[in-house]
């Protein structure tokens, strides 16, 4: 099954077109109202917000109609209507007024992400835009962006012994990564440092990617300026990253989970949220879906069943691109919720902080 969402008005919302103005605003009040309470709406507290008097009567006449085109429904036995999937997609794509992003918002992410971004390492800009986002939203943030390939300023080797040696890249930005590699037992200490001198020269200024491939196309060079035993560990020590070049190229955060349990107390919340935390932990799926939202022109939003990931928990995705200061895309952020979020807030929220990070992270 695809993870692609349907059109946004396929043909289950046939028929929705024809709704006179009455029946939207009837909606739209129903909506609105269920999104902050989390309750099912009733025809009376319908006819006490409209602008213009109705009637309960005339509200659940209405109500009716809404139900029958698939836009409510009522859960269980209770008196009240909620939007069902199909019709929240109705009300985003065609009712939802958004705003801008409030100002004490737009000064918070300004200021936590601008501060991270003085320590100048791309995956503290990334992990603190998610922590900040899951934080503002009281749900899940996460972001897609490809693996760092930052450029080198020096590799080393250390000797572990035991035919074993450490290999220590160190990223122009600050970065350091470690790897351990097998390496021939017995080897000399010059070894070593034949290996850390040749690959230091060679990747100052480069990207591994770049080392990598010029040594791959240098190989016969590489034997002649080193002896046999250091020719190896260099070899060896590049192959211990060579995973990452042959899988996926993306890395993907997620925080706040925690922030989901928050409002659910009833056993069906708390069983939904289980199945949302295994959707989340099956990062492959999720990092599917989060790309799908990489080309679009601003935010994309997933809600519910729309998606397979999310069929079984019920959830709603947010998410923009991130484009650097080309327009070049260079990943994808976002939160994961209820499908009742308040996606008037929600989705400006996204937009500027992916805006924002995209600019920081060129």
């Amino acid at each position: 099954m695809s993870l692609l969402p349907p059109k946004p008005l396929d043909e289950k919302l046939s028929g929705i077109a024809g709704l006179d103005q009455r029946s939207r605003d009837i909606f739209r009040r129903l909506v609105d109202t269920y999104l902050e309470t989390g309750e099912p709406v009733g025809s009376r507290t319908i006819s006490r917000v409209l602008p213009n008097t109705l009637s309960p009567a005339s509200v659940r006449n209405v109500m009716s109609d809404l139900e029958e085109a698939g836009l409510i429904h009522a859960p269980h036995t209770s008196a009240g209507r909620i939007p069902t999937e199909v019709g929240l997609r109705f009300f985003v794509d065609s009712l939802l007024e958004v705003g801008a992003i409030s100002p004490t918002e737009r000064a918070s992410i300004d200021a936590q992400i601008k501060a991270t971004n003085r320590q100048r390492r791309t995956e503290d800009v990334l992990g603190e835009a998610t922590t900040l986002l899951s934080g503002l939203s009281q749900c899940a943030g996460v972001v897609l962006a490809p693996k760092l390939n930052t450029k080198l300023k020096h590799i080393e080797f250390v000797n572990l012994g035991s035919g074993r040696a450490l290999v220590i890249l160190v990223g122009e930005d600050g970065t350091v990564e470690n790897r351990v590699v097998d390496v021939p037992a017995g080897l000399p200490a010059s070894a070593f440092l034949r290996a850390t001198n040749y690959l230091s020269s060679m990747a100052q200024g480069r990207s591994l990617d770049e080392v990598q491939k010029l040594i791959a196309q240098e190989m016969q060079k590489l034997r002649v300026e080193l002896d046999e035993l250091s020719a190896r560990l260099v070899q060896d020590g590049l192959a211990v990253w060579g995973g990452d070049a042959a899988g996926d190229a993306r890395s993907l955060i997620v925080r706040g989970q925690a922030n989901l349990l928050e409002n659910s107390s009833a056993v069906t919340d708390l069983e939904r949220m289980r199945r949302l935390f295994d959707d989340i932990e099956n990062k492959r799926d999720l990092a599917d879906l989060l790309g799908l939202a990489e080309n679009a022109d601003g935010v994309r939003i997933f809600i519910g069943s729309e998606n397979r990931l999310f069929s079984l928990s019920g959830s709603s995705l947010v998410a923009a691109p991130l484009r650097n200061e080309q327009e070049k895309i260079v990943g994808v952020l976002g939160i994961i919720g209820p499908t009742r979020l308040n996606y008037a807030r929600i989705i400006p929220m996204v937009d500027y902080t992916a805006k924002v990070v995209g600019k920081l992270i060129s």
